[in-house]
């Protein structure tokens, strides 16, 4: 049976609990994912989706009609829109295992942490996809 390991992503981007929304909105609108671990000296705090972001943000912030209070949203910190306490895995967890943690939580992704609970990968429901795709 194949291991997380073999296919979570390893490239990992991360956020402290108090950097601003619009430090993770910088990092969205520049990279190709669509979620980031929050860590605090090293370990798994929680995880923010752009879903989280947008529901955050006002729809107004950065056009035209903007106001200061839509540009306030964009102060907000990632512990006030993070999801807490996610669901991990460990790098010998099963594929079998993602897949009943994915379909149980209705989660879109799952941090994979060492030990001392410090994220070691990401894994995503696209990577199971990819995963058991015949090739």
């Amino acid at each position: 049976m194949m291991q997380i390991r073999e296919l979570m992503s390893t490239t990992l981007v991360t956020v402290e609990l108090d950097d601003s929304l619009n430090t993770v909105k910088n990092i969205f609108d520049k990279a190709r994912f669509h979620h980031l671990l929050v860590v605090e000296e090293g370990r798994l705090f929680g995880v923010v989706s752009d879903r989280d972001l947008l529901r955050a943000l006002s729809p107004f912030a950065g056009t035209i009609v903007e106001t200061p209070r839509d540009q306030a949203t964009l102060n907000k910190r990632v512990h006030q829109v993070m999801s807490r306490k996610p669901l991990t895995l460990r790098p010998e967890a099963t594929i079998t295992e993602a897949v009943q943690m994915f379909l149980e939580h209705g989660v879109s992704c799952l941090p994979v942490v060492d030990e001392a609970f410090r994220p070691v990968g990401i894994v995503t429901w696209r990577d199971l996809l990819r995963a058991l795709a015949p090739a």
